[in-house]
């Protein structure tokens, strides 16, 4: 096989995404109709009528990117025959996006999978105060020269390598004050720019133990089967399927660095050269272009992307 699965992480979300999918077809709206249900409410009016600033929050977008990948997932299955045991090499996730991944691998159900990430979402906003933690993208360095930034930027607070996206694109993630040190820093390491990021919480860095201990104790609770295809999972760049393993990766990954270009690198070291992007927007699409030579991205989010994902994947068996 070479084809992998990806869905999308916070960032992508706008007001609107998976409607048209839901009037299309009643796969998609049935997906929508478990996650409101599983949630006790309508956050299908939130996700296609918004407004925007109650869907950025983070309780609301988390179970909302889920929702627009699994039901664009269950169109693909009902309308182009995708299966994910069948067709995907491996199954991956960008941050959130790997919760989205094991609800598609059936390692998770849509309901438990909603729940977790309105739990997460909510830990990981109260984990620190607002004001007191930041993010920052710095561009044009590679990942070592970044870590290297934010090892020097933190002079005893906290300032960690958060996302590794590939590209020259790093996201450092910690105090504040750190984080805006990291700002300075990188210009003089040769940063072609760094900029804050317009983020609440300072995610995927130590300051999140606390939403990480809610975490291991929400997913104590919940049945995680094997999934369908290995995930490659964001803390380790590296397949995994142990339902234990799974388990306390997860709970890793909120305090950990996601490691997309390594997973990306990986999983085309595989041999896989299309990556389907299911959800909203093209952000994985575009990284994949520059981490893995060759490779194509495809996103998947609307009626219009159905036939064309259909004829990728054909290609993808031919190959």
């Amino acid at each position: 096989m070479t084809a992998a699965f990806t869905f999308p992480g916070q960032g992508s979300q706008v007001v609107g995404m998976g409607k048209a999918l839901a009037d299309a077809f009643p796969a998609a709206r049935a997906v929508f109709d478990e996650v409101d249900s599983a949630l006790g409410e309508k956050l299908t009016s939130t996700i296609w009528d918004g407004p925007a600033e109650t869907l950025q929050l983070t309780e609301n977008a988390q179970p909302a990117l889920m929702a627009v990948s699994l039901a664009a997932l269950r169109v693909l299955e009902t309308e182009a025959g995708f299966s994910v045991g069948r067709d995907a090499a491996f199954v991956a996730g960008h941050s959130l996006g790997e919760y989205s991944a094991l609800a598609a691998a059936g390692s998770l159900t849509i309901g438990d999978t909603a729940r977790l990430l309105r739990i997460r979402g909510l830990a990981m906003q109260k984990a620190v105060p607002v004001g007191v933690g930041a993010m920052a993208a710095l561009l044009g360095l590679d990942y070592e020269a970044a870590v290297a930034v934010a090892s020097e930027a933190a002079q005893g607070q906290v300032c960690q390598a958060a996302n590794d996206n590939g590209g020259g694109q790093v996201v450092v993630s910690g105090d504040k004050a750190a984080v805006e040190r990291a700002l300075e820093i990188a210009k003089t390491r040769g940063a072609k720019r760094a900029m804050l990021l317009p983020v609440s919480a300072p995610f995927h860095c130590r300051l999140m133990q606390p939403a990480a201990d809610a975490m291991a104790a929400a997913l104590a609770g919940v049945t995680i089967r094997p999934p369908a295809s290995p995930l490659v999972a964001n803390v380790l760049a590296a397949p995994i399927g142990d339902p234990d393993e799974i388990r306390r990766r997860l709970v890793e990954q909120v305090t950990g660095t996601v490691r997309w270009r390594e997973s990306v690198t990986f999983m085309a070291s595989q041999g896989v050269t299309r990556f389907f992007e299911i959800g909203s927007g093209k952000v994985l699409s575009g990284l994949v272009k520059r981490i893995a030579e060759g490779a194509v991205g495809i996103s998947v989010g609307g009626p219009g992307d159905i036939i064309a994902a259909k004829d990728a994947l054909a290609a993808a068996h031919s190959a």
